[in-house]
């Protein structure tokens, strides 16, 4: 049987990253976007280019409910899945004062909407003995300042990976990476960058293929479950300050 990854997200940056990297490794990519059609007709029409019939492309806006509900029926009607990474996130400064629609946008799209995918497709994944990859971020243990809200839906993902791993065990596993610096927001200048680089251990920022090569690793390892990866050049390791 041909198996399918299903990446929300995944037709740009680093869930292109990944959508490359499975599809390399032989896996059919089911591709979900919200505003990148454009991207994801490209990169589709790629890999159909490579093995025919090997992506299909999901749209849906992962904060509004009914969209959700929708991209999990058609996504269970794929025959052979097997991976689910949940890569999609909502990044965006806190809004001052506090706003409710911005808080359920980000809280809905960053944690609620990758748990109920793991929970609705759990029967699909534990048909192929498959694997939940949740995308989190360094910033869910140490507050990135601005984003409070995106630091705690990450933090809160982190826990439900930990919780799902239970929950969907023996017949599906739960891992988690966290990113560091791996691409700059378009709004970041160079002293901002450069205060970043300097909290890292290996000088350097990473690249998509980072992520991804880790998310394959885990993907491939059949006894790792409940764990949680951070890709950022050590700089967790050294008591890195949130503000950066």
């Amino acid at each position: 049987m041909q198996h399918w990854a299903l990446i929300t997200g995944g037709s740009r940056r680093i869930g292109a990253a990944i959508a490359r990297n499975l599809h390399g490794a032989g896996y059919n990519v089911a591709l979900h976007y919200h505003e990148s059609a454009e991207e994801a007709t490209a990169l589709a029409a790629h890999f159909n280019s490579i093995r025919q019939g090997s992506c299909r492309t999901f749209r849906a806006d992962l904060s509004d409910a009914a969209e959700l509900d929708s991209l999990i029926d058609q996504v269970k009607q794929l025959s052979g899945l097997k991976v689910l990474v949940n890569n999609a996130a909502v990044f965006t400064t806190d809004a001052r004062p506090f706003s409710r629609a911005q808080a359920s946008s980000i809280l809905n799209t960053n944690l609620l909407a990758p748990y109920a995918l793991a929970t609705a497709l759990a029967p699909l994944l534990a048909q192929q003995l498959g694997v939940v990859i949740n995308l989190l971020d360094i910033h869910g243990r140490r507050p990135l300042k601005g984003h409070g809200l995106y630091s705690i839906s990450k933090a809160a993902l982190e826990m439900a990976t930990l919780s799902l791993a239970q929950e969907l065990a023996p017949s599906v596993r739960v891992n988690g990476v966290a990113p560091g610096a791996i691409l700059w927001p378009e709004t970041s200048d160079g002293q901002a960058i450069q205060q970043v680089l300097g909290q890292i251990p290996l000088s350097r920022a990473g690249e998509p293929e980072d992520i991804a090569r880790t998310v394959r690793f885990l993907v491939e390892a059949p006894y790792i479950s409940g764990q949680v990866i951070a890709v950022d050049g050590g700089r967790s390791a050294c008591g890195f300050q949130g503000a950066g």
